[in-house]
């Protein structure tokens, strides 16, 4: 697989093509049928992702500060970061593009009866790059100051904190800020010919003991006969992470249970430090605004970055975020636990690589386990409220002239 390595800022990021299924060439041949599993489990604050097709890092914060009603299954939810346990899965057929509905069956561990995959009404048209490309998704330029830290540890390091000014920060300064790992391939999406679960005839809940271990199959009309496989026992549904945060001395502690199909981990925060000023920090030994880190990334680019020291090792178990990083009040903290992606094609690719592969079938799965915490918060565990946290005024202050809440600051620094 091609190396990848990511420079970019939030305007703009570059990707090379990485081969696999998806690569082609002369003597390989794209299967005739393609199915993309994604699967996560998100415990603590539910919140979106900062990754994903024309996310942001606003986006990153849309449910941070407010409530509401339970999440319905619905498509997409292993981005949108509700609390729970979430599936999607997309079907593609070249026998049949205009594919409407097929069916899929699951092993009774995970749900019965089969699942029943619809194409979206109005939905867009299908990608046309190869699925292993690395996504691009669209950022906003955000406005303000932003300060960026990394590393566990108790104190800040020295020549910390990068600091941009969007005032006065040209593309050259943008590019040195903005440095963003990322290998996040196509997963499952929604596009016309392309039937996906869950959709509104079938929007079942996963189940909280469901299992994906066992036999799964795809039929439908086009689907080639024979698309079975199985799902071993390293691709289950992930457990949730049961993060806790707690403050040492100044410095504040992030830690978890290691996960036993974790291939590894990484941390990120995200914060307020004074009006139009935002603060990021993450777990890397290098610079990293963790912006592509927080996503779904390939084997090879995992074990690639563990060996940078970019990521935390499948064994770690706790990170330091260093003192004074953030002063502020309305910080988020995140930490991802990246699964084993499953790769499986029918017949599997030939180990001389020149030679001619033309496979039947090919499925893509894809598994994370995110948690958030928000350091002020009793056990850094949310409470269960419809409403956003109350901001404490100022010493003197009533509480209508008290500093704006750290959603209103951060929608002034990201332009909105």
């Amino acid at each position: 697989m091609a190396r990848i390595e990511l420079q970019t800022s939030l305007a703009a990021l570059c990707a090379i093509a990485a081969g696999a299924v998806g690569a082609q060439g002369a003597n390989i041949k794209p299967p005739q049928a393609q199915a993309w599993i994604d699967v996560a489990t998100f415990s603590g604050i539910g919140m979106p992702a900062m990754s994903g097709a024309g996310a942001s890092p606003m986006s990153a914060l849309g449910g941070l500060f407010s409530g509401g009603a339970a999440p319905k299954n619905s498509f997409g939810q292993t981005q949108a970061g509700a609390a729970g346990r979430w599936v999607d899965v997309t079907l593609y057929s070249r026998n049949n593009p205009s594919l409407a509905e097929a069916q899929q069956a699951v092993p009774a561990g995970f749900m019965s009866p089969a699942l029943k995959l619809l194409a979206p009404r109005d939905a867009k048209a299908p990608p046309t790059s190869d699925d292993e490309t690395v996504d691009e998704p669209g950022q906003e330029k955000p406005r303000g100051k932003l300060l960026l830290y990394w590393g566990c540890g108790a104190a800040v390091r020295a020549g910390q904190p990068k600091v941009l000014d969007m005032a006065t920060a040209s593309a050259a300064d943008l590019a040195a800020f903005f440095v963003s790992r990322r290998a996040t391939q196509r997963g499952a999406h929604g596009a016309a010919g392309r039937p996906v679960w869950p959709n509104a005839a079938d929007a079942r809940m996963v189940p909280d003991a469901a299992s994906l271990v066992g036999e799964h199959a795809f039929s439908g009309v086009g689907v080639p006969e024979g698309f079975r496989f199985q799902v071993p026992a390293a691709q289950d549904l992930m457990p949730p992470l049961q993060l806790q945060y707690a403050e040492q001395g100044a410095a504040g502690e992030l830690r978890w249970a290691a996960l036993p199909t974790a291939r590894a981990y990484f941390a990120a925060g995200m914060g307020v430090a004074r009006q139009d000023e935002m603060v990021l920090w993450t777990s890397s030994e290098l610079p990293d605004t963790g912006f592509g880190l927080t996503d779904y990334q390939t084997n090879a680019a995992v074990d690639r970055w563990l060996r940078d020291k970019v990521l935390l090792a499948p064994t770690t178990t706790q990170c330091n975020v260093p003192k004074g990083v953030f002063p502020g009040e309305g910080a988020m903290l995140r930490v991802i636990a990246y699964g084993n992606e499953l790769n499986l094609a029918s017949p599997p690719r030939p180990a001389d690589p020149k030679a001619p592969w033309a496979p039947v079938w090919a499925v893509k799965l894809r598994l994370k386990s995110v948690a958030t915490v928000m350091p002020g918060v009793p056990g850094g565990a949310p409470q269960a409220s419809s409403e956003a946290p109350a901001q404490r005024p100022a010493q003197g202050e009533d509480k209508a002239d008290a500093m704006p809440k750290p959603l209103d600051l951060l929608k002034g620094i990201l332009g909105r």
